[in-house]
């Protein structure tokens, strides 16, 4: 995955790095993971969850009933686990540069001014 990630894709991805997680307590870890800013509906994170899948980006590792529905529970594959670091880099390398922009003075404020 070289694109750019989507935040949710970003914030899933980053649900799974320290343990495997079933969907609802994925669902709680991104709402907590964005302070509240990001809310996914089942239907948008079961999506989710299965185009990550085709990707290879996570796994199903344990499936079981309960309350007589399965429930399975995803982990971050070796590959989702590189691409989540190539975002984590990007990310990094963009705040960078931004902070870096921020901290230095502007030579001649042009600001409300246009040609």
């Amino acid at each position: 995955m070289t694109e750019r990630m989507q935040e949710p894709t970003l914030l899933v991805l980053t649900a799974l790095a320290d343990s495997p997680r079933h969907g609802y307590a994925i669902m709680q870890e991104v709402q907590e993971l964005s302070g509240g800013r990001v809310n996914l509906r089942t239907g948008t994170l079961y999506g989710a969850l299965d185009r990550l899948v085709r990707q290879g980006l996570i796994t199903t590792c344990a499936q079981e009933i309960v309350h007589g529905r399965a429930r399975r529970t995803y982990a971050l594959t070796p590959e989702g686990r590189d691409a989540l670091a190539a975002e984590a880099r990007r990310l990094r390398v963009t705040l960078h540069a931004v902070t870096d922009r921020l901290a230095t003075p502007a030579s001649h404020a042009t600001v409300g001014t246009f040609a």
